[in-house]
């Protein structure tokens, strides 16, 4: 609840940033000034690319989000794995453990549920860059079957 907290917190700064942004683009814009033009352009343009890419990391978070509680209510979440004291998972387990959630997602290639855990897997042993790309992966195919799902309810 404290991490939602600060996020909108966080959003209403930055949408309070983009309504002054775009009132300074238009005020450069009607200026008539090609120079000022050129800068209004771009005080819009960025915050604009600003916009899109926080709605894009607020949904991916709030699938992902969704995804771990589905999975939680079906009793399909991977065991949990031993931890150090300082709360990061032993990598010697973590390790030893990604070889089975690597053969799910090659059995089961196109499973949402199988990526989601891959992901959780590459997290523990510490790559998050793997773990951000197959949890990529399975907002695809999550989007996919909630897609299919509702046109199938038709």
């Amino acid at each position: 609840m404290k991490t939602k907290l600060w996020v909108s917190v966080i959003l209403l700064v930055f949408a309070l940033y983009i309504f002054m942004s775009f009132t300074q683009a238009v005020r450069f814009m009607s200026t008539g000034e090609p120079i000022a033009i050129a800068m209004g352009v771009a005080v819009f343009v960025i915050p604009a690319l600003g916009v899109w890419i926080l709605i894009r990391e607020v949904l991916f978070g709030l699938r992902t989000e969704k995804m771990g509680k589905t999975l939680a209510e079906l009793g399909e979440l991977p065991e949990d794995l031993p931890r150090m004291p300082s709360g990061r998972f032993i990598r010697e387990a973590a390790d030893a453990d990604f070889p089975r959630h690597k053969e799910d997602v090659e059995a089961n290639p196109e499973s949402w549920k199988s990526w989601y855990r891959l992901a959780l897997a590459y997290d523990a042993s510490g790559d998050r860059k793997r773990a951000r790309s197959s949890m990529r992966t399975a907002v695809n195919f999550f989007v996919a079957d909630k897609k299919a799902s509702a046109s199938s309810d038709k």
